[in-house]
């Protein structure tokens, strides 16, 4: 397990257990009652994620905690109390309400810290429902390279590369490491050298010409033979790489 700050935890765990409200009828909690109430609903469910670098880049037990905690605040902000006047288990109608909210803050954040990787969050969802699909891996890398090929269209008058990215930023680190990782296991050294200096995993990007310089590809037509070998090595990790070290790192 990924080390943590253990005297801040203890603190934590003191703390939710000396501030939990006294029994009562679940409709008669205020908003910090309730949030109180669930919090250890929000640890059963964060321990439940994987804390190994390849699954949630830097973050730790601790931060899977913090980021479950305000999902649970904005689902009790949320909450409609009159659902739960139909309902014969309120507390059971309740902890699936807030589970759904906080599976979501914490996938979110790990999402965030994990790598520069463009998938909108319901296709990650879908890719999550059905993990042996072909196709999900095959999207995978396609968003990955695709995402690093692309670049904003040089044009002054269009406002939508105007607007400033305010996102989080990416570890582009972990994810050039694990990468690279895959490249090697699964890629012949001309594959790996192709899409290492193609995308600049490790250094500046190369172009075509330079690679077939560099991997000693003779000929007029060298750069195709470099476009050639891009598609095939993408191609051979899709085909390749299982679809748990895709649904892991996601």
């Amino acid at each position: 397990m990924k080390k943590y700050n253990i005297p801040n935890y203890i603190r934590y765990k003191e703390d939710v257990k000396a501030s939990q409200p006294s029994f009562k009828e679940l409709t008669g909690y205020n908003r910090d009652e309730l949030i109180i109430k669930f919090l250890p609903l929000v640890e059963n469910i964060a321990r439940k994620f994987s804390t190994t670098q390849q699954a949630s880049g830097v973050m730790s037990i601790n931060d899977f905690i913090q980021e479950g905690a305000f999902g649970l605040t904005k689902a009790v902000d949320r909450l409609d109390k009159s659902i739960l006047e139909d309902s014969e288990d309120k507390e059971k109608t309740l902890k699936s309400f807030f589970s759904k909210r906080i599976k979501g803050a914490i996938r979110r954040a790990i999402d965030m810290n994990t790598g520069d990787i463009r998938i909108p969050e319901h296709k990650m969802n879908e890719i999550r429902k059905n993990p042996k699909d072909e196709k999900m891996v095959s999207m995978f890398f396609n968003s990955i390279f695709l995402s690093i090929d692309a670049s904003p269209y040089n044009n002054d008058d269009d406002m939508m590369f105007q607007v400033p990215d305010k996102s989080e930023p990416y570890n582009i680190a972990l994810l050039n490491s694990y990468l690279k990782g895959l490249m090697q296991k699964y890629l012949n050294t001309n594959e790996y050298e192709v899409l290492r200096l193609s995308y600049g995993l490790d250094c500046d990007k190369h172009s075509a010409k330079e690679i077939a310089d560099k991997l000693n590809i003779k000929g007029a037509s060298n750069y195709v033979r470099v476009s050639e070998l891009k598609k095939q090595a993408v191609q051979n990790l899709i085909d390749n790489v299982d679809h748990s070290q895709v649904i892991d790192y996601l």
